[in-house]
């Protein structure tokens, strides 16, 4: 049971998140507060050490406080700071959290080009009927939680929670 949950809350977290923010340019608070939530309780039933615990602590504390620059400096939203510092702690202070950090910059940089691109070609898509939100094409913003969840998914198996998770499979 603590395996299921380990391999489905944080990818279905991020999956709704990347829709939510797709749909409207909103994440719900409540996805990065489950995501948050059930990492500690997932942790704690896996029988995680204390330590790497409070490295997980550490790492989402470290993203938070990066990404609160970011959100001063008006470049990320706050949905996004939410749910990237609730996914860290998922990957600890281990090199998996610097190889989904990477994945989540480069997953940034496609979305960022992919939503200029359509936004410079917005009328002939209004004009071919094709459904997109409107915030997609007339906004100011990119559903970077898109990118989070993109990157989240590719590097997800290398988080320790993950790892541990897949030893006792096998």
């Amino acid at each position: 049971m603590v395996n299921a949950a380990i391999f489905l809350i944080f990818p279905t977290c991020l999956i709704f998140a990347a829709f939510s923010d797709l749909r409207c340019m909103k994440i719900p608070n409540r996805i990065s507060a489950v995501l948050l939530a059930s990492f500690f309780l997932v942790a704690l039933l896996a029988g995680m050490e204390w330590h790497a615990l409070a490295m997980s602590i550490a790492a989402g504390t470290a993203v938070f406080f990066a990404c609160f620059l970011l959100f001063a400096a008006n470049v990320m939203g706050g949905g996004d700071v939410k749910l990237l510092t609730a996914s860290a702690v998922w990957f600890g202070f281990d090199p998996s959290l610097v190889t989904f950090l990477m994945w989540v910059s480069i997953m940034g940089g496609v979305v960022t080009a992919g939503i200029l691109l359509l936004r410079l070609i917005s009328k002939k898509i209004t004009a071919s009927g094709i459904p997109l939100p409107a915030s997609i094409l007339d906004g100011q913003k990119v559903p970077y939680a898109i990118a989070i969840a993109l990157a989240g998914l590719l590097t997800y198996s290398n988080a320790p929670l993950v790892k541990a998770a897949l030893q006792n499979i096998s």
